[in-house]
């Protein structure tokens, strides 16, 4: 018969199936189902899926390049953490914050105990050290802050006298200092300068201390000055008063000389100190101080 010669090949079916599996009519499929055993029906049916799944499968994996990789658990990505190495600036921070706190909570301890016993006079020369090295160490700023926190320990502990005190006499005598090194100014600018700022704050302390007990101590200073200086040029035979303005420039001249010579000896001891510390490339020392260290 005519239609037994139009039949198709079962490879001609195949062939048309694996190139054109969604343009292939009802039609076609009808008749190679009708045409062909069992079989070769399974096998057909088989060949079209694959092709199908073939055509599909550029789309799928364009898919899943598009969406965003997983990482694994051991891995980590890049700036998903800080940098932690021994150079790295969470470290350096991190560092800063624990030296300053340390040196603020030893000063701050180290006051009160010798207020409590007693014994200012004997380490009052040690009080302005840790903020000299936490200035040389990490800058003006780490100072400042280190006599702050210094600061507000004693205002929790002893209260705002002391702290006042601390400030005065010790706090800012260290900033100075440490300002000054860090800058790498020489002895001379830094030996008068941390005077006039010690005897800024000698003269504050002396007028806190009236204000608190309600006596004008300066007076009684003044007036002291004033009676003794009197007999002695009474004693050696000169009947003079000295008029008030002599005795203010006295009392400032001697008030600058202690204070001179308290910050002399401050210097050298911190020197020698900071020197045993390894930190003597950071200090700009005289040449006869430097010879002997």
């Amino acid at each position: 018969m005519n239609l037994l010669k139009l039949q198709p090949s079962y490879s001609h079916i195949s062939q048309i199936a694996l190139l054109h599996p969604f343009l292939s009519s009802p039609q076609t499929h009808t008749l190679s189902i009708s045409l062909v055993s069992n079989e070769s029906t399974s096998l057909l049916r088989h060949h079209v899926i694959s092709a199908t799944l073939s055509s599909r499968t550029p789309n799928v994996l364009y898919k899943r390049e598009l969406r965003s990789p997983r990482v694994s658990n051991n891995e980590v990505p890049a700036g998903e953490f800080e940098d932690l190495a021994a150079d790295g600036d969470v470290y350096n921070n991190t560092l800063r914050l624990v030296e300053c706190s340390m040196f603020a909570a030893v000063a701050g301890l180290a006051y009160f105990l010798s207020n409590s016993l007693a014994i200012e006079n004997y380490v009052a020369c040690f009080f302005s050290l840790p903020i000299v090295i936490t200035s040389m160490r990490w800058g003006v700023a780490a100072g400042r802050k280190t006599m702050v926190a210094t600061a507000m320990l004693l205002l929790t502990l002893s209260g705002p006298v002391k702290a006042l005190t601390y400030l005065l006499m010790h706090g800012l005598v260290g900033l100075a200092m440490g300002t000054l090194w860090r800058l790498g100014k020489n002895w001379g600018l830094s030996i008068f300068f941390c005077t006039f700022v010690r005897a800024m704050g000698a003269m504050g302390y002396v007028l806190i201390s009236s204000f608190l007990i309600r006596e004008n101590i300066l007076a009684l200073i003044t007036i002291n000055i004033h009676t003794s200086l009197t007999y002695m040029l009474t004693a050696i035979g000169i009947n003079s008063i000295p008029s008030m303005n002599t005795i203010y420039a006295i009392f400032g001249t001697l008030l600058l000389l202690n204070c001179g010579f308290f910050i002399f000896l401050l210097h050298i001891l911190y020197a020698v100190f900071l020197t045993r510390l390894g930190m003597k490339t950071s200090l700009k020392l005289p040449r006869w101080l430097e010879k002997a260290v």
